[in-house]
């Protein structure tokens, strides 16, 4: 069977052929042109090449940025896509400062001349956001701060008034877990409970160190994924050299952990309860922290890759609809099982691909849709999402005009799926699109199975949602045809557990991208009849985003926009 069979409906009308199906969502059909450009042969090899040795892992600042933003530019300019930036390239330069820690420093608890070292990256890893040849902190106060969460609107407050000036901070991964899913977001991760959520308050209460406990499962991932930090980071150069972040931010290991709280003469577990309270103050433990970074230091111009496919209409085609995906992993490291070159394979070089491929479908319509098309790769993503922050702070082209972002992180390569993995499924009208498109494929959309891993915050449409504009993310679904039902969640976890971020992210002999191939056919739907609506999506209201977008927009409600 013709693979369309099971894809997009071509040449139907949204109102007949399509099964009478219309409203929110709904749109012209695709151009069957567009469809026939995307295949498992062409994804693959587009796979294959940014996933090769030769790449180097695709680390920015190095060789292999080199050759992987060489890669994309070349795809772009085959297909005849304009240079993105408005200087005329394909390159926005992102300015990066690169920091590695030398040797294996230890960091010492102490208290009442009992000491407790913990081991590099054995029981702890550590960076500092400065950009200074070494930072420390030396016999610092800790403090335990429950989730380190300040939500207003939840009557919600884990400092209650506390002085954290000059402290270290002791804090728990992920929001509190309650049982009224009114609070934060049920069985959802909030921002509040994210990692990067906890240091950026840590350093607005100006503590010296803010130390994160791991756990695997409220964190969604083994503590080896933190040890990923003890390699160079990155991070954008602000004006004040990032002085303003904790002089340490750390993870350290929940067996080390329970060790520091049993010398503080607590019990963790029985904190940890109390901090799922609104009752709860900050308890001071009585131990000091001392640890000392030092530091080698690089600038680095990385590069976001941008091209653009111009919008048919002359009034549309001045707002943009934004297709994303991050090309960088995390280059040559430390062997694990004899192998040290990172090349990413799913993370990200499938997304990136995907990229290409909606890229080539695009240009393979007789007309292109009233609104431009942006396709965004951009860099640094697995050191915090950096290269779609600095776009979304210095945008090339206005975000008020900005209709939509699509995010492509991780593709699905066991197999066609009857669903589809919304992430955040509520959060805007962007699910119109994506339900209808599904529709037509015969799926259905399911939301993430596991919200309280905060998926929505740790991929490049996060900061676009941030600032406001309506960005979509999903993931392969869970009901692959053909297969047990537990499958999906066994294929899932294996990828988890053995692959991501290691260097066995390579291309499997069992990879199957049919189900990649439908899943970018429904994100081709999705971005062409929003390129084609009559009016730009919209925040659900009672979203976290919309106020960003209404002050955006300029008015205390969304812009209605006529073709």
């Amino acid at each position: 069977m013709n693979r369309h069979a099971l894809g997009i409906l071509v040449g139907c009308t949204a109102a007949a052929a399509c099964g009478g199906r219309s409203g929110p969502g709904s749109g012209p059909p695709l151009p069957a042109a567009a469809l026939a450009a995307i295949d498992t042969a062409m994804l693959m090899g587009h796979i294959r090449a940014l996933s090769a040795d030769s790449m180097m892992g695709r680390a920015p600042g190095t060789a292999g940025e080199d050759k992987a933003v060489a890669y994309i530019e070349a795809q772009f300019k085959a297909l005849g896509l304009k240079p993105g930036n408005t200087d005329g390239t394909y390159i926005q330069r992102v300015p990066l400062v690169g920091i590695t820690v030398k040797g294996a420093p230890m960091m010492t608890f102490a208290k009442a001349g009992k000491t407790e070292s913990l081991k590099w990256r054995d029981d702890y890893v550590a960076w500092t956001k400065h950009v200074a040849t070494s930072a420390s902190i030396k016999n610092s106060d800790l403090v335990f701060v429950g989730y380190g969460v300040e939500a207003p609107e939840f009557n919600w407050d884990d400092y209650k008034g506390f002085d954290a000036a000059g402290k270290t901070l002791v804090m728990l991964v992920n929001d509190p877990p309650l049982a009224d899913t009114s609070q934060f977001g049920g069985p959802r991760m909030t921002y509040y409970g994210r990692w990067t959520y906890k240091f950026e308050q840590g350093a607005k209460h100006k503590a010296a160190g803010v130390i994160v406990i791991h756990e695997t499962g409220p964190a969604g991932y083994p503590f080896s994924v933190v040890q990923g930090n003890a390699a160079e980071k990155f991070d954008l150069v602000t004006p004040d050299k990032n002085m303003s972040r904790s002089n340490i931010e750390a993870w350290i290991t929940l067996d080390k952990a329970k060790a520091l709280f049993a010398m503080a003469g607590q019990d963790f577990d029985s904190l940890k309860s109390r901090a799922a309270t609104r009752d709860f103050k900050p308890v001071p433990l009585g131990v000091t922290a001392s640890l000392t970074l030092d530091n080698t230091l690089r600038t680095v111009d990385s590069r976001n890759v941008i091209a653009r496919l111009d919008g048919s209409d002359p009034v549309l085609k001045d707002e943009y609809v934004i297709y994303d995906a991050h090309w960088d992993h995390f280059g040559i490291g430390a062997k694990v099982n004899g192998d040290s070159i990172y090349n990413g394979a799913a993370d990200n070089a499938t997304g990136t691909a995907g990229l290409i491929a909606i890229a080539k479908a695009f240009t393979a319509m007789p007309t292109p849709p009233k609104r431009s098309i942006l396709f965004l790769a951009v860099t640094a993503e697995e050191q915090g999402l950096l290269g779609s922050a600095y776009y979304a702070t210095q945008p090339i082209y206005p975000l008020a005009k900005t209709a939509a972002v699509i995010n492509m992180d991780v593709l699905n390569t066991a197999g066609e799926t009857a669903d589809l993995t919304v992430i955040g499924l509520g959060a805007s009208e962007l699910d119109d699109y994506a339900r209808f498109a599904a529709a037509e494929q015969g799926r259905t959309l399911r939301p993430d199975a596991e919200p309280e891993k905060g998926f929505y915050y740790r991929s490049d449409h996060f900061n676009f949602a941030k600032e406001g504009v309506p960005a979509f993310y999903a993931e392969g679904g869970i009901e692959f045809i053909g297969k047990p039902p537990e499958y999906g969640k066994q294929k899932r976890d294996e990828y988890t557990t053995k692959y991501y971020h290691t260097p066995q992210d390579d291309i499997k002999p069992d990879w199957d991208l049919r189900g990649a191939v439908k899943d970018l056919d429904l994100y081709l739907a999705m971005g062409y009849r929003v390129a084609e609506a009559a009016k730009i999506p919209e925040w659900r209201p009672g979203n976290e985003f919309k106020a960003a977008r209404d002050r955006m927009l300029g008015k205390g409600g969304p812009v209605e926009q006529k073709p």
